[in-house]
């Protein structure tokens, strides 16, 4: 665990049983929170209250439409996750809270962690990651899309100076294309429908093309719009023997992929970034742990609020997520990071 963690004034409260609550996935477009009993605290776990939890529109679409195909149950199974796929779920992996009770140096710390949409909860205090002084809680929920970001940078290759284009204005996509836009001498192109989604590109130091517009020749590609279109766009903006790094997960939807024209003739690549493992390039040397503590501190930067769309309170959760995660979002607030925020004690 790195850095600080004490951006939240709040004393921690003594340790005592509770009943807490979780939001379940219990049906195709249906949501509703649950009583979750909580047992006496164990030796090596810490309790948290819940300040915000960030909400995966990709993936917790498909989990709300049962899209998640058979074959990947297992491997889609969040950290502490309860039920199973597809009915009933409790499924989330982006909390952030208050340390209540647990060993001393993690009381009253801002954590994230691994962990399902719930007001309180017990989790393995290895499992916890102290949130940096200058990253607000908030913020902080960004951190699993910040990992997965930060792999597939690992995974491309990308390197100063390179021509980087990211196919896909999500909050996956935005935040690679922060990224690489850091690199010295990279030009980095945001590739999207929205065409308001320019002033928040522009923000995080990347130009903006729609994809009538978008840059041939590229070194590195990165899809993260999770439609075919978008695909054969990146595929489109790669240059000779250059890498399209495929980050988007369908479900169980089949993509048709144009794989003709000059995909062979070119020598293109396309390579699929997953953030269950770490990238291999840094495998030998990095560990989970590691990788979360970087993510979390590539959150320092103010401009990455801009990707918190909105916030709904854990009461209303029930009835906003069906509006969040029913269809694909359009408009330039839709589809970035939406928050629950649990109530304060």
């Amino acid at each position: 665990m790195a850095g600080g963690g004490d951006n939240i004034m709040a004393a921690a409260t003594p340790s005592r049983d509770r009943t807490a609550r979780a939001l379940w996935y219990v049906g195709p477009g249906v949501v509703e929170l649950r009583d979750a009993p909580l047992s006496p605290l164990a030796l090596g776990e810490a309790r948290v209250r819940t300040l915000f939890s960030g909400i995966s529109r990709g993936t917790e679409r498909l989990v709300f439409h049962g899209a998640v195909g058979h074959s990947e149950w297992a491997s889609m199974r969040c950290p502490m996750q309860e039920g199973a796929f597809p009915f009933p779920v409790k499924y989330g992996y982006c909390a952030v809270g208050i340390v209540e009770d647990g060993p001393a140096d993690l009381k009253g710390r801002t954590v994230f962690c691994l962990h399902p949409h719930q007001d309180i909860f017990h989790a393995p205090a290895d499992r916890l990651a102290v949130v940096p002084d200058r990253v607000p809680p908030c913020r902080a929920t960004l951190a699993a899309n910040m990992e997965t970001a930060l792999n597939a940078v690992w995974d491309s290759g990308a390197g100063l100076g390179d021509r980087i284009v990211v196919v896909g204005a999500g909050v996956v996509g935005l935040l690679v294309a922060s990224l690489a836009a850091g690199l010295p001498g990279a030009t980095v192109t945001v590739v999207d429908v929205e065409a308001g989604r320019r002033p928040l590109v522009e923000a995080l130091g990347a130009q903006f093309a729609a994809p009538d517009a978008a840059p041939a020749e590229a070194d590195v590609v990165f899809h993260a719009s999770a439609t075919a279109a978008g695909l054969n766009t990146a595929i489109g903006c790669a240059g000779l023997e250059a890498a399209v790094v495929e980050m988007s997960w369908y479900g169980d939807r089949p993509v048709e992929v144009g794989l003709g024209g000059a995909f062979h003739s070119r020598r293109l690549r396309l390579v699929s970034s997953q953030v269950g493992r770490v990238s291999p390039g840094r495998r030998p040397r990095w560990d989970y742990a590691r990788r979360m503590a970087a993510a979390l501190r590539m959150l320092e930067r103010p401009s990455l609020d801009l990707l918190v769309a909105e916030e709904i309170g854990f009461e209303d959760a029930p009835r906003e997520m069906p509006h969040i995660l029913g269809s694909p979002a359009r408009g330039s607030a839709h589809g970035l990071a939406p928050v629950i925020r649990y109530p304060q004690l």
